[in-house]
């Protein structure tokens, strides 16, 4: 589905149903935007990985402006600003209340930043191996150095620099980051593990653009810390202890500058959570929407 909205043109896709039957009643669930990583990954990698969370919530998946199924524009529109007020602009297009936010990566950042500018919107904070601030940059610069292969520093360097030049040239990127992506990837698949990714990203559809302005420009100001004091809504921040990109001390300073807010570190992931730890991460989110939110 689509939304003309703020200016541009957004996909978005809902999953589970908003209003279920409880005895004599209709009961409504909880609305989840599900605000995905990069700038400029796409939705599909969520899926079928979050569908058992609709059990609890509705489920709307976006695309941000640029990115997967939304409408393409001029790369200084792919900002964290633009990305805050399409969220608002969909929350009111959906005649919404207050909304939960499940955000990864990038989009845990997009989902602290709307936190703070629509406090009065937000249910909850579901914040997966996120960052408050940019130096997630250097700690992960560092990473690379200690951990990766030459391959993996040379195209780290063109992420750093906000440098890629084509889409053939990002998926490369994720090709061969792959192993620090994630704990479980397999470097000898089986044919139809080889298949099963061949097909990911052939769903996928990323928007180089948007990642080079992101770290080629506003990431590296990002800063939230001085503001998460003021964030007074349920808040579950998840870490990952083996994770490059967002390191998982940013869960751990996010956890103790939000009031209240509860820290649950994956012992057994990298960045890819969903992906490492799918049942546990289930569990985990269930619980803490059904205990804090619903």
């Amino acid at each position: 589905m689509y939304a003309n909205i703020n200016g541009t043109r957004i996909f978005f896709d809902v999953e589970g149903m908003g209003w279920v039957p409880d005895g004599p009643v209709l009961r409504q669930k909880p609305v989840c935007f599900v605000l995905h990583g990069g700038p400029g990954g796409d939705h599909t990698g969520y899926k079928p990985g979050l569908t058992p969370l609709a059990e609890k919530m509705q489920l709307i998946y976006i695309d941000n402006r640029g990115s997967g199924r939304s409408a393409k524009g001029p790369q200084e529109s792919y900002s964290l600003e633009n990305n805050v007020e399409d969220i608002e602009a969909l929350r009111k297009h959906l005649g919404l209340d207050k909304i939960i936010l499940h955000g990864h990566s990038y989009g845990g950042m997009v989902a602290q930043t709307y936190a703070l500018r629509y406090p009065d919107n937000v249910a909850g904070l579901l914040l997966l191996t996120t960052s408050p601030s940019y130096e997630f940059l250097h700690k992960a610069q560092k990473i690379v150095e200690q951990k990766g292969t030459e391959e993996m520093k040379a195209i780290a360097q063109v992420l750093w620099e906000g440098a890629f030049s084509s889409q053939e040239q990002l998926s490369k990127f994720y090709e061969l980051m792959a192993p620090m992506y994630s704990v479980t990837h397999n470097a000898d698949p089986s044919e139809e593990e080889r298949k099963a990714a061949m097909d990911a990203r052939a769903r996928s559809n990323r928007c180089f653009e948007a990642l080079n302005e992101g770290f080629g420009g506003f990431l590296k100001t990002f800063d939230q810390r001085d503001k998460l004091s003021t964030i007074h809504v349920p808040t579950l921040v998840m870490g990952a202890r083996h994770d490059w990109i967002t390191p998982v001390e940013d869960s751990e300073e996010i956890a103790s500058l939000i009031p209240e807010s509860e820290l649950v570190i994956f012992e057994n992931s990298s960045h890819s959570v969903i992906k490492d730890e799918h049942a546990h991460y289930v569990a985990t989110v269930l619980d803490f929407v059904q205990r804090r939110i619903v």
